[in-house]
């Protein structure tokens, strides 16, 4: 792919960066994003995303946006009450740059559209609010070979990760919280409350996290860090980061999980 004049221009700011220039923005300008979740985490994700340059993004959201949505849901704004998320923001990416290929899904992911959705991504990009829906996408990563960021936050607090659990030396979400979600029956915002500031910085660092998956080999700034666990304390404030060991008994990217059949 070659960048246009008008392109060029419009990354300068990152292609004068020695750890990502022309070769790491022309990555970026060929990825495919898949973004779960519009919400807190998804819309911040999703705004530096897009304005990195990737290439193509799918959204995927079942939700409609609520007016207690906008105090942290950056992409919406009152006239986007009552739409589908991922259509609301699919419009705020046309509006943001023509350039890039955006593709909406208004839909629940399950088990019998997740392979579907998700396959042909570089990068899967996880933001949703419940545990069942995490370990679904997680597991189909690890089937479909598709690295994962995976985000997530509550009040002052948010964790942010990248997994390969495809490969035989990495971990996958499920070997960080076992087999005990998959129902519905997280903590959610409503219930507990969050701070709109913290999800923006999540959705930031998460999409900063999936830029190093896709710069890998291209540019210096490819460094994923797999199985590295980074815990943000928006009280403290602090950070810290905390490797996550591949179980072998995982049910989905454990040695029987992987082993040919």
């Amino acid at each position: 792919m070659i960048l246009s004049p008008e392109r060029l221009q419009r990354f300068a700011r990152h292609i004068v960066l020695p750890e990502v220039g022309g070769a790491g923005q022309v990555a970026l300008a060929e990825a495919h994003v898949v973004l779960v979740g519009c919400g807190g985490i998804g819309s911040p994700a999703l705004q530096y995303l897009a304005a990195a340059g990737i290439g193509r993004l799918t959204l995927i959201d079942d939700d409609t946006v609520d007016v207690s949505n906008l105090q942290r849901q950056t992409v919406y704004s009152p006239s986007d009450i009552g739409k589908p998320k991922a259509e609301a923001a699919a419009e705020w990416v046309r509006r943001f740059d023509l350039g890039l290929e955006i593709l909406p899904c208004v839909t629940r992911l399950g088990g019998d559209n997740a392979a579907g959705i998700l396959a042909g991504a570089s990068v899967v990009l996880d933001g949703c609010d419940n545990f069942a829906t995490r370990l679904l996408v997680s597991d189909t990563c690890v089937e479909l070979g598709i690295p994962l960021t995976s985000a997530a936050v509550g009040r002052f607090q948010g964790q942010v990760a990248n997994f390969a659990g495809h490969r035989t030396d990495q971990a996958c979400y499920r070997c960080f919280v076992g087999d005990a979600f998959d129902a519905q029956d997280c903590d959610t915002c409503a219930a507990d409350g969050v701070l709109g500031a913290m999800v923006g910085m999540v959705g930031t660092f998460a999409a900063m996290h999936a830029m190093r998956v896709l710069l890998t080999g291209k540019a210096a700034l490819g460094d994923p860090q797999f199985g590295t666990l980074h815990l943000i304390d928006g009280m403290a404030p602090s950070m810290r980061a905390l490797r996550i060991a591949k179980d072998p008994g995982c049910r989905a990217c454990g040695v029987q999980a992987l082993a040919p059949s």
